[in-house]
């Protein structure tokens, strides 16, 4: 039985909502993924984007685990319940992005000292032989359209259900035409001669990605530390303590944690909440008093 309080019926919903629109990104990133490797040749911007779109599997795989698992109630093994899982997805995508940024910019970086050029040669379709950059910017068009839709779609909901995985994954998905026009502008230069154009565009679809993954990381070690709720896609704390410590007339102290979409509110000072060594010692015994640095009691009625 799940000892958590019921969810409200329209965040239930919107959960339900942000679930359906995960499976479709998926079956569109799978379609998209394919579709570019068929097609990418030698062209580093064509790899970039590619592996861009490889990587976006990431974020809607984790969403979908942790709401799965969120709310399986407290066990012998897991006595909090899994509700830090959201936050330990939006760490795994975070970091998941910031190295894959950091290489493309480092192979684009290379390529340019190398000045290594990319050729793209030509395909026989239908008795007519189609320079293969033509399917490349096509295969790039085509790789716009569903994320920057169901990108919309889910920013529209993130801020409702608190979840940082999807608002991460929205924004990427929602800013994805940066990529598709950089990998386009780098085909393009091939074919006017600019052969520098390639890696170029693959250095910025790298920067993209490294500063999503870069701001992420950030929000997501500050959670991982017990760091105050962050505002979405902010470093930025949210304002929930000084609501609560104005609800309660200023009085007690008020802490807050955030696992996941899910809010943990300690009330009273450091001092009221460190028990003393005895107490310590009868709870855990001798050896491990020292461990104990925070003792909750429930008030009775």
């Amino acid at each position: 039985m799940n000892r958590y309080p019921p969810l409200p019926q329209e965040i239930a919903d919107k959960i339900a909502k942000a679930r359906r629109l995960e499976w479709w990104t998926l079956f569109w990133l799978v379609t998209i993924i394919f579709v570019m490797f068929l097609v990418m040749g030698s062209s580093q911007a064509m790899q970039a984007a590619w592996i861009e779109d490889t990587l976006s599997l990431l974020p809607p795989i984790l969403f979908l685990i942790a709401a799965r698992l969120e709310r399986m109630p407290p066990s012998p093994k897991y006595p909090f319940g899994l509700h830090r899982i959201g936050t330990l997805a939006f760490a795994l995508s975070a970091a998941a992005l910031t190295l894959m940024g950091g290489y493309l910019v480092y192979d684009a970086v290379v390529t340019l000292v190398r000045q290594e050029h990319p050729t793209i040669g030509s395909i026989e379709l239908f008795g007519t032989e189609i320079w293969m950059g033509w399917l490349m910017v096509a295969a790039l068009v085509f790789s716009i359209i569903p994320p920057v839709i169901l990108g919309r779609k889910k920013l529209a909901i993130a801020p409702d259900i608190q979840d940082k995985v999807l608002h991460a994954d929205a924004d990427m998905n929602a800013a994805d035409w940066k990529t598709g026009v950089a990998g386009i502008l780098g085909i393009i230069g091939i074919s006017m001669g600019f052969w520098w154009a390639d890696a170029v565009a693959a250095g910025l679809i790298g920067l993209d990605v490294l500063k999503d993954g870069g701001r992420n990381l950030r929000i997501s070690v500050a959670e991982l530390l017990d760091g105050a709720p962050r505002k979405l896609g902010s470093a930025e704390r949210q304002d929930l303590a000084d609501r609560v410590q104005k609800g309660m007339d200023g009085a007690p102290v008020v802490k807050l944690r955030e696992a996941g979409r899910y809010l943990h509110v300690v009330i009273g000072d450091d001092d009221e909440l460190l028990p003393d060594a005895t107490r310590a010692k009868e709870l855990v015994g001798e050896d491990d008093a020292w461990r104990v640095v925070t003792l909750s009691v429930k008030p009775e009625n």
